[in-house]
This record gives structure tokens, sequence and C-alpha cells, in this order.
């Protein structure tokens, strides 16, 4: 998709709205509409679609702290086309889990879940994220529910369904291990019954 450089666009909005008026001013309201008009429509364009796009681009590059700057360059979610508003809430729960901060990043993810996000494989991938959050906290039973829901919708991405499949690899692995960890303790608590019980030999 053709995109305009975000300063570019700025540039363009200014020399629209600006000059046109000045034209308008000087020579007529005519002269200048045609300026007024390509710089009311960059600027309306900015507005609801803001700098998701580029954002997007430069996470997969794997430069965070232009994708955080960049993003800062939209001027509010609230404003933003629908599709644009949910990825504007992934990249955001997405930087803050990759800054460690899970609560943030659940957050931000559970917004994206609350607006009307474009495909499946959006979904799942949102699913897939929050599920990782609870695995991490050690919550399986919550990892699965939303691994669940995502195995439930209709993903055509690889990726994505390799992802699933690790996911519940390893969400199995945690089943194990809370259960032999349940065990465990059991057995431990079992131990400690017994030896309570048992009498101590006579002292001869």
């Amino acid at each position: 998709m053709f995109t305009i450089n975000i300063y570019l666009r700025f540039a363009l909005i200014a020399v629209g709205i600006i000059g046109g008026t000045l034209l308008s001013s000087l020579w007529g309201f005519w002269y200048g509409f045609p300026f007024i008009l390509a710089g009311f429509v960059l600027l309306v364009g900015y507005v609801v679609l803001g700098t998701v796009q580029s954002a997007a681009t430069l996470m997969q590059e794997g430069d965070m702290v232009k994708t955080e700057k960049r993003l800062a360059l939209t001027l509010t979610p609230k404003l933003l086309y629908v599709s644009n508003r949910a990825y504007y809430y992934m990249i955001k729960g997405s930087m803050a889990l990759a800054n460690k901060d899970t609560d943030s990043g659940e957050r931000w993810l559970k917004k994206a879940q609350e607006v009307k996000v474009p495909t499946d494989n959006e979904k799942a991938m949102i699913e897939l994220q929050l599920a990782n959050i609870q695995a991490s906290k050690g919550k399986a039973k919550q990892a699965q529910i939303h691994l669940r829901n995502a195995k439930a919708l209709k993903v055509t991405e690889p990726t994505i369904k390799d992802q699933m499949k690790q996911l519940e690899q390893s969400i199995k692995g945690m089943g194990a291990m809370g259960a032999r960890n349940q065990m465990g303790g059991r057995g431990a608590a079992m131990m400690r019954q017994g030896k309570s019980k048992r009498r101590r030999p006579k002292m001869r």
C-alpha cells in the first residue's frame, strides 16, 4: 500500500491549507481552493489513519525505539478508523510485552479485542499473546482458554498455526509439571503424617 512519509504529509498539509488561504486572500477564493482542499484531505487522512502502518513496518524491522516514536505521532487513537485503532492497540501491547511489562501489554491487547479486528489471523494473534501472558504467570487454565479461542478461528497464516502448536505443547508441559508438583506435595505430606504417627522405640 502506498503511504506518504509522515513528515512530508505534515509539510503538504501546511502548504496546502496555509498557502491556499493566502492565495484565496490575494487572488480570490477559487485560486486557493484546490490547495486548501488537498491540505484538508491530507489532514483527514492523517487523523483517521494515524501513523499505524509505518509504525508496524518499523516494528517488523525490530526497531522498537523508532516504532514508539512513530506511533506517538498519531493524534489520538479515538479518532482512528476502526481497524487502525485495533492495530494501534496491538502495537502498543506488543511494545509493552517487549519491555517486559506484561500488565500493560495485557491491558492494551484487551483494548484491541474490544475493537473490530479485521481478520481471524489478527484475532488469533491477540489470543496467542494473551495466552502467553497467562502462561508466563503460571495460569495454565486461563492460557488454555485463550488458546482454545485461537484454535476456533479460521487461521490461514502458517506461522500462527505453528505458534499454536508450540504454545499447546508448552501449556501441556505446564499442566504435567503442576500435576507432578501436586503429587510431590501430597507425597511429602503423607510422609510427614506417617512419621508423626510412628511410635518411638522404648529406651532401655
